[in-house]
């Protein structure tokens, strides 16, 4: 086993080690399958509740996290009264982190960039979540597309909003791959804490160099079913090489002729390779095919970079917090 793959090894264990009686709390909206809650879990958190609507990735969190109480609906449906009760949550203030990943798509350098998408506006549910609990700090992440041109006007108001829930700001382009992931994935990370505990929010530093994608996935076998019918899609523009890591992993990658990244050999990257690049364990699993697979992981939070994160938090804020 190489090294890569004996850290993603290590951090399951943290993720299966039991929780302290002290372990900070977290809610996890938008959840999908995941991504988000694993690293938290690697970093100690005790998750509360998880939000989520899509059938496939709450048959895949409930396979992986079957100790978490999931909401398996609309966010926009979830009272505050009820979200409380579901998280065992006593009253306001009480829960550490709210965590969420607002759906993207709108914003997404990759998609159609359509300022009116309605799931841009996803994020009202999660400013409403933030201000009925008053979580103590709150992470959002998003694409780097929001902040680049029209889009900008989105971001403005989701900084209106979220500074209006009485908490001081933080935001940065973060890249997963100087945080031992082995992808450039590029993301928009807020960060907030509420104003009451006077910490000044902040990011946590790169604690990797790239990793080779290649050379982090070598032992990885992949379950390839006629892989020839792929060959034609753009092996040159997207291939990965030796010594860099994967780019962007993401849903769009299901579309042939989109450029998907392949190996030296010519054949399309398969789903377990697929998820390993993006910090998924070998012992994280699926529900459904490969093609579920490979979006349930293009739409998630690489773990490794989620936990890296959520130490920082644990460590800067809710340790130095007194309430």
């Amino acid at each position: 086993m190489n090294a890569y793959l004996e850290t993603l090894a290590a951090a399951w264990q943290e993720h299966l080690a039991p929780r302290s009686v002290d372990a900070p709390t977290v809610i996890s909206t938008f959840a999908g399958c995941g991504g988000s809650s694993l690293g938290y879990s690697m970093a100690g958190y005790r998750e509360l509740l998880a939000v989520e609507w899509d059938d496939n990735s709450v048959a895949t969190f409930k396979l992986n996290f079957p100790a978490v109480p999931i909401y398996h609906n609309d966010i926009a449906k979830l009272s505050i009264a009820e979200c409380m009760k579901l998280a065992d949550l006593t009253e306001q203030g009480q829960l550490d982190v709210l965590d969420g990943s607002p759906p993207c798509q709108g914003f997404s350098m990759a998609g159609k960039r359509n300022i009116q998408d309605d799931r841009n506006q996803l994020f009202h549910e999660y400013v409403r979540l933030l201000r009925g609990l008053r979580p103590k700090v709150f992470v959002m992440e998003n694409v780097s597309g929001m902040i680049k041109g029209k889009m900008k006007l989105i971001f403005a108001e989701i900084m209106r909003e979220l500074k209006a829930s009485d908490y001081r700001i933080s935001t940065r382009l973060m890249n997963a791959m100087y945080f031992n992931v082995p992808q450039s994935r590029e993301r928009l990370i807020f960060i907030g804490v509420r104003n009451d505990i006077r910490i000044a929010p902040s990011h946590p530093r790169p604690e990797s160099k790239p990793i080779c994608a290649l050379c982090a996935t070598n032992d990885v076998v992949d379950s390839i079913k006629n892989p020839s019918k792929w060959r034609d899609f753009n092996l040159a523009k997207r291939r990965l090489k030796h010594h860099k890591p994967s780019p962007t992993l993401d849903s769009n990658m299901l579309v042939p002729g989109s450029g998907a990244p392949f190996d030296l050999s010519g054949v399309r990257i398969g789903a377990e390779r697929y998820a390993v690049i993006s910090s998924f364990p070998m012992n994280f699993q699926f529900m459904g095919g490969w093609k579920h697979k490979m979006v349930r992981v293009g739409n998630s939070v690489p773990p490794l970079f989620m936990r890296a994160i959520a130490r920082h938090i644990r460590k800067e804020v809710l340790a130095r917090t007194v309430v």
